[in-house]
């Protein structure tokens, strides 16, 4: 490569620099549009591309809401959702999230992500964001301006092997799973969840059964391992996403990924029926140890949103809810901070968004332990009750309002010892 190539070709500036066009990232950038800001989202690949997390949750729709792209989401034929449903050894249970106790959507959509990515950048870059597909993160650093004031820069390389410097006022990473600033600035800690494997595929599911309810995900049990689940995601176009989830012992790695797939498949009788007719077209991926956390969720004029911060697992489509809630009370402070006001961002933001997310960690790691399923499979559970266990599966983690929120461990545990006493 030449020097020439090498060298800073350009140095360029915005108001707010974004790392990735995911959902936190555009949600965010449509948000700042709306506020004045100038806004430069850079993001290494091309859309659409593939990615996971497709069954979102009615929180969601405030933030698409929010950032004014509700008319081009329903224009896109995405399957609609509003609920979710379980299965093991022969037993069901399903939720309905319009019957929820929180205010807000009780419904949403399934989405393969690759067009559903590719439709919140459309209308961030419609909002007047800048998106520059193909350009991937080499450093970030501070530089110092004449006032003695410093500002984030992020050193960019194009596809063209050119280095740009790209000057900010505030950046925040939005990269997701490829967790930019974490890994640059040695930010990344050790998850407190347990190291999990997901193996995962689009197939065309002929299912033919009338009993099957397409507006809502299904997730099903594993007869013997509870602690293995499955997804099933059923698209508008008559296919699923189909995914199990678990510790990799479970894994047998002599095997092909879509062999290992097709034996847990048909380890599980009541997945496994549903799927008889399932053309396996695509080929089967496979990610492990997914769930990270980091030491801070921002620093010296960045931030981190949504999976860059901190995962926990995809058994409750919990992702792209925080994702978005992340950018949502990112954005108003960013607006006060560029117009000199002061902002308290561990109470505001840190502080702020790990609320909904320990809630949800308290029904992951009870999900895992087998006492959630106990509530989940529970014979006439009380309505009031449900509707509250609803609101959470719908999303609605940080609504204080809901007992099963505000103090999600120790009301979690009473109900689940209610449960296995009846």
């Amino acid at each position: 490569m030449t020097e020439a190539v090498n060298k800073l070709c350009n140095t360029d500036s915005t108001d707010v620099a974004i790392i990735g066009a995911g959902p936190s990232g555009t949600i965010a950038a449509a948000l700042l549009r709306k506020l004045g800001h100038q806004v430069t989202i850079v993001e290494q690949s091309h859309f659409p591309r593939f990615s996971i997390g497709e069954s979102l949750l009615p929180q969601c729709m405030v933030f698409i809401e929010e950032a004014g792209m509700t008319e081009a989401v329903q224009a896109a034929n995405f399957q609609y959702k509003n609920g979710a449903a379980f299965v093991r050894n022969g037993q069901r249970a399903h939720f309905d999230f319009r019957e929820k106790f929180s205010e807000g959507p009780g419904t949403t959509f399934q989405v393969q992500r690759a067009d559903f990515d590719n439709v919140l950048a459309q209308q961030a870059i419609a909002a007047g964001a800048d998106i520059r597909f193909g350009h991937r993160i080499e450093q970030f650093e501070y530089e110092t301006n004449p006032d003695q004031t410093t500002v984030p820069v992020l050193q960019v390389r194009n596809e063209q092997g050119e280095l740009i410097k790209l000057r900010s006022r505030y950046v925040l990473d939005a990269s997701g799973f490829g967790r930019v600033l974490p890994r640059l600035l040695d930010l990344e800690t050790p998850s407190s969840m347990p190291t999990r494997s997901s193996m995962f595929t689009h197939v065309q599911d002929n299912i033919s059964d009338a009993s099957y309810d397409r507006e809502k995900i299904l997730i099903a049990i594993h007869p013997e391992l509870p602690d293995v689940w499955y997804w099933l995601i059923p698209f508008s176009n008559g296919r699923c996403s189909l995914g199990v989830v678990a510790e990799q012992s479970f894994f047998n790695d002599d095997l092909s990924p879509e062999t290992l797939l097709k034996d847990a498949v048909a380890a599980c009788p009541d997945l496994a029926d549903l799927l008889s007719d399932a053309v396996f077209d695509t080929p089967v991926n496979k990610i492990s140890g997914y769930s990270c956390n980091v030491k801070s969720l921002w620093g010296e004029h960045f931030a981190l949103l949504g999976n860059a911060g901190e995962f926990l697992d995809p058994v409750f489509s919990s992702g792209v809810t925080i994702a978005m809630q992340s950018a949502s009370l990112a954005v108003p402070l960013i607006d006060r901070q560029l117009k000199g006001e002061p902002v308290d961002w561990e109470t505001e933001y840190g502080q702020a968004l790990r609320r909904g997310v320990e809630t949800f960690r308290t029904y992951v790691n009870a999900w895992y332990a087998g006492d959630f399923q106990e509530v989940v499979f529970a014979q006439n559970p009380d309505p009031k009750i449900k509707a509250m266990i609803s609101s959470i599966l719908a999303g609605y983690a940080w609504d204080t309002n809901n007992p099963y929120v505000k103090e999600s461990r120790r009301r979690l545990k009473t109900l689940v010892s209610l449960c296995k006493a009846a």
